[in-house]
């Protein structure tokens, strides 16, 4: 056998090894890896667009909860401040109600004085008339002096 012609045979053997790989065996290896590499790239892209979905939503919630807050404390102070208020209207309320007893008071007591000093002044004309009857020793007709009564009683 010559050496010459196997070395032939082999590089002929070789070549159409090498024609039929790169016919039939490459192209659907290539394809695979290729798909394999998109699906890769894919799900690398997902993840991505998954964690920038992430942040917002973490940022959309904070801002939320930082918007109810503010929102909460609006309404605290809002409430604080009518509470304040209503309690003043209601300190008003009572003060005022306190001065009108109190005006309602007073012009009572002053009634009862009058009504008092009415009635010492009507006393005061029946012991008037009783002494002047002691020291004069006459009866005094209380109609027919009732002007003098009268001035002696606003006297008194």
């Amino acid at each position: 056998m010559n050496l010459n012609l196997t070395l032939i045979g082999q590089a002929i053997s070789f070549a159409i090894f090498v024609w039929f790989c790169m016919k039939y065996v490459w192209p659907p290896v290539i394809a695979a890896l290729e798909e394999r590499s998109k699906k890769i790239a894919d799900g690398l892209e997902a993840a991505n667009r998954a964690s920038r979905d992430l942040e917002l939503a973490q940022e959309q919630a904070t801002q939320l909860i930082r918007e109810t807050k503010d929102d909460a404390a609006d309404i605290i102070e809002q409430a604080n401040k009518r509470a304040n208020q209503m309690i003043e209207e209601a300190k008003e309320q009572v003060i005022a109600d306190g001065k009108r007893l109190r005006k309602a008071a007073q012009a009572e007591i002053e009634q009862d004085v009058l009504r008092a000093k009415e009635a010492l002044r009507a006393q005061v004309s029946v012991l008037a008339f009783a002494g002047a009857e002691k020291i004069l020793g006459a009866t005094i007709d209380e109609k027919a002096h009732s002007e003098i009564v009268e001035k002696l009683a606003k006297e008194l």
